[in-house]
């Protein structure tokens, strides 16, 4: 996959940017305030929730970064249902109001990629993990280390884009996917990860040091 460039409004956007802007000049030129204005406010909130900028990385190869622009919502041991292993599992979830481009918290290599249907349940749910529609990654970094990136669904996403297979190099802060409208991403790391973060504290897709592997 080439490293997709950073057009500050997301490729995923256009079509639906293009819709709205038709749709509320048509009601500017043929109807009144009370139609077009709530239109431009649609146009408007789908202009910042396609909006993709650029972010710097920051140096250190054990660091992992935020995969996603959002909340941390759950820090804590679980069990990686995608590689079977005890682990240290960071979430992120993502409201309407974020960034919603997924990026690669770590340089490394898509070792497999799965893809599971399921329900839509509001994405700060635990259980959102383990019911809702997601699409892993397991990624081996440079240094041999195992991470599992999981994009959920959410409550009102209906669609989950990733770009990469199997066998495809990824840097970190390489945009791979997209989930429409509200979602989290789960990242499980190795259990002797060092946490960066805490629950409730706002992060930024590439910009926020998650955890640093050991």
């Amino acid at each position: 996959m080439s490293n997709y460039p950073h057009p500050v409004i997301a490729r995923e956007g256009w079509p639906f940017l293009a819709g709205a802007l038709i749709a509320a000049l048509a009601a500017s030129r043929f109807a009144g305030p009370l139609i077009s204005i709530p239109i431009w406010v649609i146009f408007l909130f789908v202009l910042q929730f396609f909006r993709d900028p650029g972010r710097t990385v920051p140096s250190g190869e054990k660091n992992v970064l935020s995969p996603a622009d959002g909340r941390i919502v759950a820090i804590e041991p679980a069990r990686d249902p995608w590689l079977n292993r005890d682990t240290l599992k960071i979430s992120v979830f993502m409201n309407v109001f974020n960034v919603h481009s997924n990026r690669s918290p770590v340089d490394g290599t898509v070792i497999q990629r799965w893809y599971h249907p399921g329900a839509f349940l509001n994405a700060a749910l635990d259980k959102a993990s383990l019911e809702n529609e997601r699409n892993a990654l397991h990624l081996r970094t440079t240094s041999g280390q195992d991470v599992t990136c999981v994009q959920v669904a959410g409550l009102i996403a209906r669609r989950i884009l990733c770009y990469v297979e199997a066998d495809t190099p990824l840097k970190r802060g390489q945009r791979y996917g997209f989930i429409r409208f509200g979602s989290r991403v789960d990242l499980y790391l190795p259990t002797d990860a060092r946490v960066r973060v805490t629950i409730g504290d706002k992060v930024q897709a590439t910009s926020t040091i998650l955890a640093e592997l050991a």
